[in-house]
Protein backbone atom coordinates (compact mmCIF):
# COMPACT_ATOMS: atom_id res chain seq x y z
CA UNK A 1 0.00 0.00 0.00
CA UNK A 2 1.34 3.43 -0.94
CA UNK A 3 0.12 6.92 -0.22
CA UNK A 4 1.53 10.23 -1.40
CA UNK A 5 3.82 11.93 1.09
CA UNK A 6 2.40 15.35 0.16
CA UNK A 7 -0.64 16.87 -1.53
CA UNK A 8 -1.06 19.84 -3.82
CA UNK A 9 -3.48 22.31 -2.23
CA UNK A 10 -4.61 25.82 -3.22
CA UNK A 11 -3.07 28.67 -1.23
CA UNK A 12 -3.39 32.44 -1.34
CA UNK A 13 -0.28 34.56 -1.84
CA UNK A 14 -0.48 38.32 -2.18
CA UNK A 15 -3.96 38.23 -3.62
CA UNK A 16 -3.46 35.35 -6.04
CA UNK A 17 -4.36 31.69 -5.73
CA UNK A 18 -2.02 28.90 -6.72
CA UNK A 19 -1.03 25.35 -5.79
CA UNK A 20 1.39 24.49 -3.01
CA UNK A 21 2.87 21.22 -1.77
CA UNK A 22 1.70 20.36 1.75
CA UNK A 23 3.09 17.42 3.72
CA UNK A 24 0.68 14.63 4.59
CA UNK A 25 0.20 13.56 8.21
CA UNK A 26 -1.73 10.37 8.92
CA UNK A 27 -2.34 8.07 11.89
CA UNK A 28 -0.33 4.87 11.62
CA UNK A 29 -1.40 2.03 13.90
CA UNK A 30 1.16 -0.63 14.83
CA UNK A 31 -0.24 -4.04 15.76
CA UNK A 32 1.88 -6.92 17.02
CA UNK A 33 0.47 -10.41 16.44
CA UNK A 34 -2.89 -8.80 15.88
CA UNK A 35 -2.89 -6.79 19.13
CA UNK A 36 -2.97 -2.96 18.95
CA UNK A 37 0.12 -1.35 20.47
CA UNK A 38 0.31 2.32 19.52
CA UNK A 39 -0.88 4.88 16.97
CA UNK A 40 1.71 7.35 15.65
CA UNK A 41 1.21 10.39 13.46
CA UNK A 42 3.55 9.91 10.49
CA UNK A 43 4.38 10.81 6.94
CA UNK A 44 2.96 7.87 4.94
CA UNK A 45 6.12 6.68 3.21
CA UNK A 46 8.89 4.20 4.10
CA UNK A 47 6.50 2.57 6.57
CA UNK A 48 8.17 -0.84 6.45
CA UNK A 49 11.44 0.84 7.43
CA UNK A 50 9.53 2.61 10.19
CA UNK A 51 8.07 -0.62 11.53
CA UNK A 52 11.48 -2.30 11.61
CA UNK A 53 13.21 0.64 13.25
CA UNK A 54 10.47 1.32 15.81
CA UNK A 55 10.31 -2.34 16.82
CA UNK A 56 14.05 -2.42 17.55
CA UNK A 57 14.53 1.01 19.13
CA UNK A 58 11.51 0.56 21.40
CA UNK A 59 12.93 -2.79 22.57
CA UNK A 60 9.94 -4.75 21.32
CA UNK A 61 12.30 -7.17 19.56
CA UNK A 62 16.00 -7.77 20.10
CA UNK A 63 16.78 -7.40 16.39
CA UNK A 64 15.05 -7.32 13.05
CA UNK A 65 15.66 -11.07 12.73
CA UNK A 66 12.86 -11.46 15.27
CA UNK A 67 10.37 -9.78 12.93
CA UNK A 68 8.56 -12.60 11.19
CA UNK A 69 6.26 -10.60 8.94
CA UNK A 70 5.15 -7.06 8.14
CA UNK A 71 2.04 -6.01 6.27
CA UNK A 72 1.09 -2.38 5.61
CA UNK A 73 -2.52 -1.69 4.66
CA UNK A 74 -5.11 1.06 4.55
CA UNK A 75 -7.06 1.62 7.77
CA UNK A 76 -10.72 0.63 7.68
CA UNK A 77 -11.80 4.28 7.89
CA UNK A 78 -9.42 5.28 5.05
CA UNK A 79 -7.93 7.95 7.33
CA UNK A 80 -4.59 6.28 7.95
CA UNK A 81 -2.56 3.09 7.79
CA UNK A 82 -2.23 -0.11 9.78
CA UNK A 83 1.03 -2.04 10.10
CA UNK A 84 0.62 -5.65 11.18
CA UNK A 85 3.87 -7.04 12.57
CA UNK A 86 4.47 -10.67 13.42
CA UNK A 87 6.91 -11.43 16.26
CA UNK A 88 7.71 -14.52 18.38
CA UNK A 89 5.08 -15.45 20.95
CA UNK A 90 7.43 -14.89 23.91
CA UNK A 91 8.15 -11.32 22.84
CA UNK A 92 4.47 -10.68 22.19
CA UNK A 93 3.69 -11.88 25.72
CA UNK A 94 6.33 -9.55 27.16
CA UNK A 95 4.91 -6.68 25.11
CA UNK A 96 1.41 -7.39 26.42
CA UNK A 97 2.66 -6.50 29.89
CA UNK A 98 3.46 -2.95 28.85
CA UNK A 99 0.74 -0.43 29.58
CA UNK A 100 0.18 2.04 26.72
CA UNK A 101 -2.32 4.78 26.03
CA UNK A 102 -2.24 3.81 22.34
CA UNK A 103 -1.55 7.30 21.06
CA UNK A 104 1.72 8.93 20.08
CA UNK A 105 1.77 12.52 18.90
CA UNK A 106 4.01 13.70 16.08
CA UNK A 107 6.35 15.42 18.53
CA UNK A 108 6.33 12.67 21.17
CA UNK A 109 8.93 9.95 20.87
CA UNK A 110 7.82 8.20 24.06
CA UNK A 111 4.95 6.63 22.15
CA UNK A 112 2.18 6.51 24.71
CA UNK A 113 4.18 5.32 27.72
CA UNK A 114 1.89 5.15 30.71
CA UNK A 115 4.42 6.09 33.43
CA UNK A 116 7.86 7.65 33.88
CA UNK A 117 9.50 4.32 34.57
CA UNK A 118 8.49 3.08 31.13
CA UNK A 119 9.42 6.37 29.49
CA UNK A 120 12.98 6.71 30.86
CA UNK A 121 14.66 3.40 30.15
CA UNK A 122 18.21 2.16 30.77
CA UNK A 123 20.58 2.98 27.92
CA UNK A 124 23.14 0.73 26.25
CA UNK A 125 26.82 1.55 25.85
CA UNK A 126 27.92 2.08 22.26
CA UNK A 127 31.12 0.74 20.65
CA UNK A 128 34.20 2.91 20.26
CA UNK A 129 33.47 3.54 16.59
CA UNK A 130 35.39 5.83 14.26
CA UNK A 131 36.73 9.31 14.79
CA UNK A 132 35.15 12.36 13.20
CA UNK A 133 37.05 15.14 11.43
CA UNK A 134 35.89 18.71 10.79
CA UNK A 135 36.11 18.03 7.05
CA UNK A 136 33.80 15.01 7.30
CA UNK A 137 31.27 16.98 9.33
CA UNK A 138 31.32 19.86 6.83
CA UNK A 139 30.92 17.46 3.91
CA UNK A 140 27.86 15.80 5.42
CA UNK A 141 26.27 19.14 6.31
CA UNK A 142 26.88 20.33 2.77
CA UNK A 143 25.15 17.25 1.33
CA UNK A 144 22.18 17.26 3.69
CA UNK A 145 20.00 19.84 1.92
CA UNK A 146 19.94 17.85 -1.33
CA UNK A 147 18.97 14.73 0.61
CA UNK A 148 15.61 16.22 1.70
CA UNK A 149 13.28 16.36 -1.34
CA UNK A 150 10.11 16.25 0.76
CA UNK A 151 11.21 19.14 2.94
CA UNK A 152 12.31 21.05 -0.14
CA UNK A 153 8.78 20.68 -1.50
CA UNK A 154 6.86 21.31 1.71
CA UNK A 155 9.15 22.88 4.31
CA UNK A 156 7.47 20.69 6.94
CA UNK A 157 9.62 17.62 7.58
CA UNK A 158 12.64 16.53 9.59
CA UNK A 159 15.41 14.31 8.27
CA UNK A 160 17.75 11.74 9.76
CA UNK A 161 20.84 10.84 7.75
CA UNK A 162 23.65 8.32 8.10
CA UNK A 163 27.11 9.38 6.97
CA UNK A 164 30.32 7.43 6.51
CA UNK A 165 33.40 8.34 8.57
CA UNK A 166 34.46 10.43 5.55
CA UNK A 167 31.22 12.44 5.70
CA UNK A 168 29.40 10.94 2.71
CA UNK A 169 25.67 10.58 3.34
CA UNK A 170 24.60 7.10 2.30
CA UNK A 171 20.98 7.06 3.53
CA UNK A 172 18.33 9.61 4.54
CA UNK A 173 14.75 9.35 5.70
CA UNK A 174 12.20 12.14 6.19
CA UNK A 175 9.08 12.48 8.30
CA UNK A 176 6.98 15.14 10.00
CA UNK A 177 8.16 13.61 13.30
CA UNK A 178 11.87 13.73 14.07
CA UNK A 179 11.79 10.39 15.92
CA UNK A 180 9.81 8.80 13.07
CA UNK A 181 12.48 9.91 10.60
CA UNK A 182 15.13 8.31 12.81
CA UNK A 183 13.19 5.06 13.17
CA UNK A 184 12.76 4.93 9.39
CA UNK A 185 16.49 5.48 8.91
CA UNK A 186 17.43 2.87 11.50
CA UNK A 187 15.01 0.38 9.97
CA UNK A 188 16.56 0.90 6.54
CA UNK A 189 20.11 0.59 7.87
CA UNK A 190 19.32 -2.61 9.76
CA UNK A 191 17.53 -4.12 6.78
CA UNK A 192 20.58 -3.41 4.59
CA UNK A 193 22.95 -4.82 7.26
CA UNK A 194 24.88 -1.56 7.58
CA UNK A 195 27.69 -1.33 10.14
CA UNK A 196 26.30 1.25 12.57
CA UNK A 197 29.57 1.50 14.49
CA UNK A 198 31.25 3.06 11.45
CA UNK A 199 29.86 6.51 10.70
CA UNK A 200 27.71 9.14 12.37
CA UNK A 201 24.08 10.17 12.65
CA UNK A 202 23.03 13.62 11.42
CA UNK A 203 19.60 14.97 12.39
CA UNK A 204 17.87 18.20 11.42
CA UNK A 205 16.07 18.55 14.76
CA UNK A 206 17.04 19.08 18.37
CA UNK A 207 18.75 16.17 20.08
CA UNK A 208 16.14 15.14 22.63
CA UNK A 209 16.30 12.17 25.00
CA UNK A 210 14.51 9.74 22.70
CA UNK A 211 16.74 10.60 19.71
CA UNK A 212 19.90 9.83 21.68
CA UNK A 213 18.36 6.72 23.24
CA UNK A 214 17.30 5.35 19.83
CA UNK A 215 20.81 5.96 18.46
CA UNK A 216 22.36 4.16 21.43
CA UNK A 217 19.98 1.20 21.07
CA UNK A 218 21.59 0.27 17.75
CA UNK A 219 25.17 1.28 18.60
CA UNK A 220 25.54 4.62 16.78
CA UNK A 221 28.63 6.22 18.38
CA UNK A 222 28.17 9.84 17.25
CA UNK A 223 25.05 12.00 17.01
CA UNK A 224 25.22 15.37 15.26
CA UNK A 225 22.22 17.70 15.56
CA UNK A 226 21.50 20.90 13.68
CA UNK A 227 19.77 22.27 16.77
CA UNK A 228 20.40 22.00 20.51
CA UNK A 229 20.29 18.99 22.83
CA UNK A 230 18.30 18.75 26.03
CA UNK A 231 20.04 18.28 29.36
CA UNK A 232 18.59 14.77 29.68
CA UNK A 233 19.91 13.93 26.21
CA UNK A 234 23.38 15.08 27.27
CA UNK A 235 23.27 12.90 30.40
CA UNK A 236 22.06 9.88 28.43
CA UNK A 237 24.73 10.40 25.75
CA UNK A 238 27.41 10.54 28.45
CA UNK A 239 26.12 7.34 30.01
CA UNK A 240 26.01 5.58 26.63
CA UNK A 241 29.44 6.82 25.55
CA UNK A 242 27.99 8.75 22.60
CA UNK A 243 29.73 11.80 21.17
CA UNK A 244 26.92 14.35 21.08
CA UNK A 245 27.34 17.45 18.91
CA UNK A 246 24.82 20.27 18.65
CA UNK A 247 24.37 23.52 16.72
CA UNK A 248 26.23 21.92 13.80
CA UNK A 249 27.12 24.39 11.06
CA UNK A 250 29.75 24.45 8.33
CA UNK A 251 31.95 26.76 10.40
CA UNK A 252 31.16 25.79 14.00
CA UNK A 253 29.61 23.24 16.36
CA UNK A 254 29.34 22.51 20.07
CA UNK A 255 30.55 19.22 21.59
CA UNK A 256 28.60 18.15 24.70
CA UNK A 257 29.94 14.68 25.48
CA UNK A 258 32.80 12.28 24.70
CA UNK A 259 35.02 14.63 22.65
CA UNK A 260 37.69 11.95 22.27
CA UNK A 261 36.26 10.77 18.95
CA UNK A 262 36.93 14.19 17.45
CA UNK A 263 40.29 14.66 15.81
CA UNK A 264 42.48 17.54 16.90
CA UNK A 265 41.06 20.86 15.75
CA UNK A 266 37.49 19.56 15.51
CA UNK A 267 36.24 20.94 18.83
Amino acid sequence: MTRAAHSSLPVWREGSVGPDAVAEEVPVALRYNGEPHVVMMCTPEDLEDFAHGFSVTEDIVTGIGDIQSIRVCQAADDQGCVIDIGIPAAQAARLAGRQRNLQGRTSCGLCGSADTGAAIRPVRRVPAGDGLTPAALRRALGMLHKQQPLNAATGATHAAAWATPEGLIVATREDIGRHNALDKLIGHLLRTESDLSRGFLLITSRASYEMVHKAASVGMPTVVAISAPTALAVRVAQEAGITLIGFARADRHVVYTCPGRLTRGAA
